[in-house]
């Protein structure tokens, strides 16, 4: 439901009822006069008890989407692979991009709900400028909806009242020139979804090449090719991809098709962006042997043997009440990926496990050591190298010190 002109002296003075008395669905708010600005600060504050959606165009993190295509009298959004058709005031299924008037409006652009300086190997991206930093924003939402979510509060959460809630709106200039001042190697786009922040990333990415920053993702891969396209042109250097599960795990627990994440790693990889993936282990999902071996084998013959594969611990989060992964479970899989010809398998959120330092795949040689999301020591070549057998270490940035 929409107020506007006319009907927002009469929302005015019955706000009161209004609030007691509002459907489930609840209501957005959209383009109100000046008049009433002050009015709409109170309404904010009771928008989370309201269920009340206040969403005015003047908002700064409410910018025009970059991929959109108009179609029979409505709108599809081309952001993500959803490609979600919308009808004028409708909401993609992410919650985060809507048609108004006949144009789909992302309503997160820039809008931040966590923000840190977090060490690359936390992405996790292990062959990737180890031991820099990069500044780490996240927003709200998804585009999947995996019920074991360890990022929930924010992931499935969607702009609840136009950002005043526990976000706030960061230029891109300023979020680069804080990654500066904060002597960060980089960025990163993460803790959600990224790619529902397309509009804000292609500015940063831009700024933070021109300035010498490398540029990442942590995302799940389900972008559009031009949406990829567009990041890889702005300045997109690494991404981190989470492979769920194999194409009947990831259609039932997330609602989404498997092909289109490998599709976009090799795409990404065309494009000369390093990419690493990343599996959450999950008991009962994808934790057997022959998903494992699928996705073990589907990385080597499509992206390649020195593909990095992280296979992490699961724990209970959101609606999942699964037992977390056994530390067994994670080694069994690290075997199938090396049995299935990988390189460089670790395993993630096992603190102190050798199966978080990187070996030389020549000599056996304990090339960099990691504990605790953190780089200890590496010992590559600048070139990429073994120094002890001369073996290539496929990477990006291993000199960059």
């Amino acid at each position: 439901m929409a107020f506007e002109g006319e009907k927002w002296q009469s929302l005015v003075t019955t706000s009161a009822c209004l609030l007691s008395r509002l459907p489930k669905s609840g209501l957005t708010v959209s383009n109100p006069p000046k008049m009433i600005k002050p009015w709409l600060i109170g309404l904010r504050r009771s928008a989370k008890l309201a269920r009340i959606q206040v969403l005015t165009m003047d908002s700064p993190f409410i910018r025009e989407a970059r991929l959109q295509e108009r179609t029979d009298g409505k709108v599809r959004c081309l952001t993500c692979e959803r490609r979600c058709l919308l009808a004028d005031g409708q909401l993609g299924w992410c919650r985060t991009r809507q048609n108004r008037d006949g144009a789909i409006y992302t309503l997160i652009c820039g809008l931040i709900s966590s923000l840190s300086c977090n060490p690359i190997e936390k992405k996790p991206l292990y062959h990737f400028y180890p031991g820099s930093l990069a500044l780490t924003a996240g927003s709200f939402s998804c585009n999947f909806d995996c019920p074991w979510c360890q990022n929930w509060h924010i992931s499935k959460r969607p702009p609840s009242d136009g950002g005043l809630d526990g976000g706030e709106f960061i230029p891109p200039g300023e979020f680069v020139a804080r990654a500066q001042a904060r002597g960060c190697q980089g960025t990163s786009i993460s803790f959600n979804e990224p790619t529902l922040n397309l509009e804000w990333s292609l500015e940063v990415f831009r700024i933070a090449r021109a300035t010498g920053l490398y540029n990442t993702f942590v995302t799940n891969g389900y972008m559009t090719q031009a949406a990829l396209e567009l990041l890889v042109e702005a300045g997109l250097d690494g991404m981190n991809v989470d492979v769920k599960g194999d194409a009947e795990a990831v259609r039932e627990h997330c609602g989404a098709q498997v092909e289109v994440v490998w599709r976009n790693c090799r795409q990404a990889r065309k494009l000369g962006v390093w990419v690493e993936l990343t599996t959450l282990v999950v008991p009962g999902v994808n934790d057997d042997d022959a998903c494992l071996e699928r996705i073990a084998r589907r990385i080597v013959t499509e992206l390649g043997p020195d593909t990095p594969w992280h296979v992490s611990s699961y724990y209970p989060a959101y609606r999942f009440a699964a037992p977390p992964t056994p530390v067994a479970t994670l080694e069994r899989a690290r075997e199938i990926g090396r049995r299935a010809g990988l390189r460089h398998v670790y395993l993630g959120n096992v603190p102190g496990h050798p199966g978080e330092h990187t070996f030389c795949p020549g000599c056996g040689a304990v090339l960099a050591r990691r504990g605790l999301l953190r780089l200890h020591r590496c010992q590559v070549t600048p070139d990429g190298r073994c120094p002890r057998c001369g073996q290539d270490i496929a990477g990006v940035g291993w000199g960059w010190r």
